[in-house]
């Protein structure tokens, strides 16, 4: 009686184990069983309200470019209206109020470097009248 199996022993060499060659190279054995083919499924395009929601969440450099001199105008515009309301003699605490909030927009990044460093003379030109405000 012959035993054959993984604790059987048996003089014959089998071709599906790892095969040892004369070269000092490590290899892999081949596998003897091809892997399971699944199938494969191309994931659903967002439709309705998915879509435009995922369209709004891209933000576009352009826009934020935009946005940011806007943001920059808005600054130098309240920084106008308190030049003319202290050249007038009326000091107002609203515009210092709209002065720190337009200071606080103008914080993010537009992408540019140009237009940032532009902003950041807005930014420093408000922070400086400011302090100037803190004074009265």
């Amino acid at each position: 009686m012959r035993i054959q199996g993984p604790n059987g022993t048996t003089t014959t060499t089998s071709s599906s184990g790892p095969r040892r060659s004369s070269s000092s190279s490590f290899t892999l054995p081949s596998p003897t069983t091809a892997p399971e083919a699944r199938a494969v499924s191309a994931p659903l395009a967002p439709t309705g309200i998915e879509a435009l929601l995922a369209m709004q969440g891209v933000e576009d450099a352009t826009e934020r470019r935009k946005r940011s001199v806007v943001r920059g105008r808005n600054a130098l515009d309240v920084l106008d209206e308190l030049k003319i309301g202290l050249l007038s003699g009326l000091f107002d605490t609203a515009t210092v109020a709209r002065l720190r909030a337009a200071a606080a927009e103008l914080k993010t990044s537009s992408g540019d470097p140009g237009l940032d460093a532009v902003l950041s003379e807005i930014e420093l030109r408000v922070e400086v009248e400011l302090a100037k405000a803190g004074q009265f």
